[in-house]
């Protein structure tokens, strides 16, 4: 960037009349006249994601332009604080995690110079804006494009026409620049035509309860995955026109998750239009994919109805079936067990579906899981069969997050601690982070951290204040669940762990008890009828605790709203306890974890996802461990246990759970608590009560949050605790995992 032009055209800006809107578009627009995109090379990595969680790129293009503090001091000089363009809010075209990791993955990709390539879709709306009414979630529209979009191109004559048997789509590519040592591609696709065609990009994830959603989420992944290897294909025949030899050479495909797995098939019907037969352009597709798993739930490894996908994508349902058919040859010839070929089909007889997770294994050349324990998981369970024959195929890549959106720009005051300490060179290499663990038990830097940590939580509770009216005052610990609602994450059990604490304390069973804040942020999917169960049942909580004068000093709960990167930035710096609860084998990693952990949160969860990396790495000493380890949960899955005797001999916890259906809280006669509690004492069609072992780590997490919050007493010995984390979360830079797959699974 001719970084001395850009600021003086800066410093000839109008600024007079002129709302946050418009000095946004105008001053982003200015930046993208210098931002020249790196030369694209032979050989380049392609991440194919449903969903890219990007947050608002204002501030983290302006930091890695190496222009954020002038932008800032030029309009100070104008009369204008740059804290203006908080206004402008994220565009929210990711839902958590999976769409979160991409994001970081794409600004690590670009800061190591690594040559990366996202390809995503620019979804008219974002997930959703939450708000609540009467503590129930209500979904508007998010209209992100209102604030307009500058740091996109749209690239008209780069269009491609995609085909569906009963229409065709215009997917027209929009390019986001994200800068680093490189500047590589973020490539959002906007689907155009016909209404029902523009229904494709409309909104992230539609509900795919009937068939008409699930035909769209259909559309949708193949719109994606189609535009994808067209773009691809057609850059590489600039170069070699129809002599596909190289493709190979020159291109790994990486499948986050199993969305974008229609690029398997699209890719084989393309290389067999060009002119390759079946078996050269399967051979191609074996070199050039690989696969990430995110997750063990059943319900997120999709399976799509063979009828469904024969009535708009009959070639491409032909082409799995061929996959299916070449699977089973070379399960045959490798001697797999009728029970492992079963357990790997792609087709799966029983319902009528293709197994999209299958497809990916059976093609990919590199599977890898997101976390140690993950990873082991799909090796010993979820893929058994595929790793039993083909263990060179399985890779573990932990994730990471980019810490300089998630520590330098999120906590400029801790980012300032650490440069005082060991210098500024930790931004671009992160394991220099390292050098920290020499202060940790520096008074005077433990006592800086406290000051810092006290300034965060102030920060944030002004925020809390103005945006959801709750007032937060004097010192207090913070305990923080932000994640998406979903009841493996156990929102429900921290619930019940608040409520207790609520009767504890009125009952005055807590006699030296720290002032305390439990801060939850979630949204859940529209039709998740138990996470909006789980949502207003938490609300109703809050209600109570907050509305009780004897109480009100020392307990304080809050549930944000609209929660979304933005926020997630103010809640990782200020918090001081990060819950990660989760049922043991079931969080494929998480990176909320490390985001708090990067900013000074002990960790306070299960042995689960990448928590055990972060104890490992940080001490046991260091964090808040309880509950049940993966292989106990296997065992209770197994059989004999029995929720409803936990609740017999546990009367304290009998009287929590029972405020679902005796009338202590109201959910309005709409069924949600009732069903709750049925889902723990009952259970369902599909599951037996309890299925995520609330009850069995119910009363160990309550013992471990009084724990942590008597430890809390002692400031200087938390902090050196809290302190610990900060300095050994090195191991957690997402420019760390993007080096690994560019090593270990890309060969870049």
């Amino acid at each position: 960037m001719e970084k001395k032009k850009f600021l003086e055209e800066l410093r000839k800006i109008d600024i007079n009349g002129k709302d946050a809107t418009q000095l946004y578009n105008e001053i982003s627009s200015l930046a993208m006249k210098y931002i020249q995109t790196s030369e694209k090379p032979n050989r380049c990595a392609s991440y194919l994601s449903i969903e890219f969680l990007i947050g608002r790129v204002f501030y983290n293009n302006l930091l890695e332009l190496g222009v954020l503090r002038e932008v800032s001091e030029i309009l100070k000089e104008k009369g204008v604080n740059i804290a203006l363009f908080e206004e402008i809010e994220d565009a929210a075209l990711g839902n958590g995690g999976l769409g979160r990791l991409a994001a970081c993955y794409m600004d690590s990709g670009a800061a190591v110079g690594i040559p990366l390539y996202g390809y995503g879709i620019r979804y008219k709306y974002g997930l959703f804006r939450q708000k609540f009414e009467d503590g129930f979630q209500k979904e508007i529209p998010d209209d992100w494009q209102r604030f307009g979009d500058p740091w996109s191109i749209r690239k008209e004559e780069e269009k491609q026409i995609i085909r569906f048997a009963d229409m065709e789509v215009h997917a027209v590519p929009y390019d986001m620049p994200i800068i680093g040592k490189r500047i590589n591609v973020l490539r959002l696709y906007q689907a155009e035509g016909s209404e029902e065609a523009e229904k494709i990009s409309g909104v992230l994830y539609p509900p795919d309860d009937t068939e008409e959603g699930k035909l769209l989420r259909i559309r949708q992944e193949y719109f994606l995955s189609a535009a994808a290897m067209g773009d691809i294909v057609r850059e590489y025949e600039k170069r070699h026109g129809n002599d596909y030899k190289y493709f190979a050479e020159e291109n790994s495909i990486q499948l986050n998750d199993t969305h974008p797995v229609f690029a398997i098939p699209e890719l084989i019907r393309v290389l067999k239009e060009k002119g390759l037969s079946y078996l050269s352009a399967l051979k191609i597709a074996k070199q050039v994919f690989n696969y990430t798993n995110h997750t063990i739930l059943p319900e997120a490894l999709e399976h799509w109805d063979v009828r469904l996908l024969k009535k708009i994508l009959p070639e491409i349902s032909e082409i799995l079936l061929s996959i299916n058919s070449s699977a089973r040859w070379r399960h045959r010839k490798e001697g797999y067990t009728p029970q492992e070929s079963a357990a790997t089909s792609i087709y799966i007889h029983s319902r009528r579906a293709f197994s999209m997770a299958n497809t990916a294994v059976f093609v990919a050349n590199k599977i890898n899981g997101v976390a140690e324990i993950h990873s082991e998981i799909i090796k010993r369970n979820l893929f058994a069969a595929e790793y039993a024959h083909h263990p060179e195929k399985f890779e573990n890549v932990t994730n990471g997050v980019a810490q300089r959106r998630w520590l330098e720009l999120a906590n400029p005051e801790l980012s300032a601690l650490i440069d005082k300490q060991i210098g500024r060179n930790w931004r671009e290499h992160f394991e220099e982070l390292d050098k920290l663990n020499a202060y940790t038990a520096n008074e005077e830097t433990l006592l800086e951290f406290i000051q810092v940590k006290g300034k965060k939580k102030e920060q944030l509770f002004r925020y809390i204040e103005k945006t959801e009216g709750v007032k937060i005052d004097g010192e207090r610990i913070l305990y923080a669940q932000v994640k998406r609602l979903h009841e493996y994450k156990r929102q429900l059990m921290t619930a019940f762990a608040l409520l207790r604490l609520y009767y504890d304390l009125k009952e005055g069973k807590l006699k030296d008890f720290t002032p305390s804040v439990f801060l939850f942020g979630a949204k859940s999917a529209p039709s998740y009828f138990r996470a909006k169960g789980i949502i207003k049942y938490i609300n109703e909580i809050i209600k109570l605790i907050n509305a009780d004068p004897e109480t009100n000093g020392r307990l304080t709960g809050v549930f944000v709203t609209e929660y979304n990167v933005s926020y997630a930035e103010k809640i990782v710096a200020a918090a001081d306890v990060s819950l990660q609860v989760s049922t043991a084998g079931l969080e494929a990693s998480g990176t909320g974890n490390m985001k708090f952990m990067m900013n000074g949160a002990v960790t306070l969860g299960t042995m689960d996802g990448a928590n055990i990396e972060i104890v490992e790495k940080a001490g046991g000493e260091n964090n808040y461990i309880f509950g049940a380890r993966v292989e106990e949960i296997e065992e209770l899955r197994k059989g004999g246990y029995d929720p409803n005797s936990y609740l017999k001999e546990h009367p304290e916890w009998k009287k929590i759970v029972e405020t679902l259906t005796d009338g202590t809280f109201s959910d309005e006669k709409m069924g949600y608590f009732r069903e709750l509690y049925d889902s723990l004492t009952i259970g369902a069609s599909w599951h037996k009560p309890d299925h995520y072992f609330i009850f069995r780590d119910l009363e160990e997490y309550y013992q471990t949050i009084l724990q942590s919050n008597y430890d809390y007493k002692n400031r200087k010995g938390f902090a050196q605790k809290q302190f610990k984390n900060v300095a050994n979360s090195f191991h957690f830079s997402s420019d760390r995992s993007i080096k690994e797959y560019a090593e270990r699974i890309w060969q870049l």
